[in-house]
């Protein structure tokens, strides 16, 4: 019996353990860490997606319509001043300098 190794049947010995455990936890890292690559990506693709539909969709609405004609008379324009002021649209500034145009 000198020349024959000495075989183990049964359970696997400790290092044998080790070795199945570590190749079950790489494989568990690799599919998790693939998934996780998998998911960024298609995140990233529909991100992508919702802004070439966002930019079409602007592209598609119709430019604003010209402003309406300014009226003639002079209180007419005076109160589409004050509309633009209340707005937001004019601030005090640009407001008096229009009024005193309108005004002469």
């Amino acid at each position: 019996m000198l020349g024959r190794p000495m075989v183990r049947r049964g359970r696997p010995g400790l290092l044998g353990t080790m070795a199945r455990t570590a190749v079950i936890a790489g494989t568990a890292s690799a599919t998790t860490g693939a998934v996780h690559g998998w998911r960024g990506r298609r995140q990233q693709q529909a991100a992508q997606e919702e802004a070439a539909r966002q930019a079409a969709h602007e592209q598609r609405q119709p430019q604003q319509s010209a402003p309406p004609p300014a009226p003639s008379d002079l209180a007419g324009k005076l109160q589409q001043l004050a509309d633009l002021h209340a707005s937001g649209a004019l601030t005090d500034q640009e407001y008096a300098a229009a009024k005193a145009q309108v005004l002469g």
